[in-house]
């Protein structure tokens, strides 16, 4: 099992850092202080991003080999990308998700997300249990992505299957037998990204006119299929859970006297769907009173950053405004925060908007199950019904 940054260790007692051992008996260093873990992400001169799609499961040579012949890489783009490279090509990524394209689309996801929950409130109504994740959560930003971003014809639940598919191969504790069904997962995808590459519009076409290489128009596709939607699907899931025990923020919402920004924002602080994330100092430093030698690798905790009392009045509580609530770190900082941060406020403002009175009355049959994984918290499901009244009276 690896060191987990959610749930009851989140909130148990740990010094500003620590050293963990990995399941694979690599020792990390976990940085858990908001002011340590924002140094490390603006600092790129002393703590570099050279690990951050490292697998933390080392693949073996078998797996190694079914990337390889899927022509699988993936070089220094954005994550991972410390090199003169990395800001012309975020400037392009970014670019197709600047924040007035991005606002043309609320109208449009407005009404699809009116729609779906009108269907779910039928079902509730009706008796029947919904889930949240499939039926209303998962797919959204993977669209609203696809009508900013020109994307391979490809349907939605195979961008989706790989998009996880990836995530787990590089970021969870797996066997070998796992590993080899994952890359054949991504490999396959992987093929049909390379070929959009060499031809699709949009992004891709901009990243080649630009003068990069078909590797690093992969890359760049590759991370925002990641990181673009998938993440943000999980947030809206982990979002509308906390919600559902929160009675009195929807309350709230609904009387007009807390704003859905608020909530989106603590949301952000207290469910963040990327808990941690990699650096590898670049020197010999320190961090606190910790010394860090060169090579060390370091995780910050981006999670328990967003509960540091030092920065939040109430650090366990769900309080939408209260002071600190917009300083936490789920984007990131520095050159390599998150480029799809307003596209990601925009999702969840509009699904908080519309689907939280689905929560009003209903019961929790499923509540979403988080897998092992070092930096992603991938909810598999979230199953409500309608409360039976009769219950309620008895």
């Amino acid at each position: 099992m690896l060191f987990r940054g959610w749930g009851e260790s989140v909130d148990g007692p740990w010094p500003d850092a620590a050293t963990v051992v990995d399941h694979v008996g690599v020792p990390h260093l976990v940085v858990t202080r908001h002011a340590l873990v924002r140094r490390l992400l603006t600092d790129p001169e002393t703590f570099r991003p050279h690990n951050a799609l490292d697998a933390v499961t080392p693949i073996p040579v078998a797996a190694l080999r079914v990337l390889a012949g899927h022509r699988f890489r993936l070089p220094p783009t954005l994550a991972n990308n410390a090199s003169a490279s990395h800001p012309e090509i975020r400037a392009i990524v970014a670019d197709a998700l600047h924040p007035d394209r991005v606002a043309a689309q609320q109208p449009w996801l407005t009404g699809l997300v009116r729609e779906r929950v009108t269907r779910l409130a039928a079902t509730l109504a009706a008796g029947e249990p919904v889930d949240l994740y499939a039926e209303l959560a998962a797919d959204l930003p993977l669209l609203v992505l696809a009508r900013l971003v020109e994307l391979p014809d490809a349907p939605a639940g195979a961008v989706k299957d790989f998009a996880r598919a990836a995530l787990e191969l590089f970021w969870a504790p797996l066997d070998g037998t796992r590993q080899l069904a994952l890359a054949a997962e991504v490999g396959r995808f992987h093929t049909v990204l390379r070929a959009f590459a060499a031809t699709g519009g949009g992004l891709a076409a901009r990243l080649r006119a630009a003068g990069h290489s078909p590797d690093v128009v992969v890359g760049a596709l590759f991370f925002l299929l990641v990181a673009g939607q998938e993440t943000t699907s999980q947030f809206l899931t982990l979002l509308l859970h906390r919600l559902a025990g929160e009675p009195a923020v929807r309350a709230g919402l609904r009387a007009g006297d807390i704003p859905v920004a608020d909530v989106v924002e603590e949301g952000l602080r207290l469910e963040p769907p990327i808990v941690t994330w990699r650096r590898v100092a670049a020197v010999d430093t320190t961090l606190g009173e910790v010394a860090v030698p060169a090579g060390t690798s370091i995780v910050a905790w981006l999670a328990r950053a967003g509960r540091d009392p030092a920065v939040v009045a109430a650090p366990g509580e769900f309080r939408p405004g209260q002071r600190g609530s917009r300083r936490h770190l789920a984007f990131g900082a520095g050159p390599h925060r998150c480029v799809g941060a307003q596209l990601a406020r925009m999702e969840a403002a509009v699904v908080v908007a519309e689907a939280a009175p689905l929560l009003d009355g209903v019961t929790v049959v499923r509540p979403p199950w988080c897998p092992d994984n070092l930096t992603f918290r991938m909810p598999d499901a979230f199953v409500v019904r309608r409360t039976d009244e009769s219950q309620l009276l008895s």
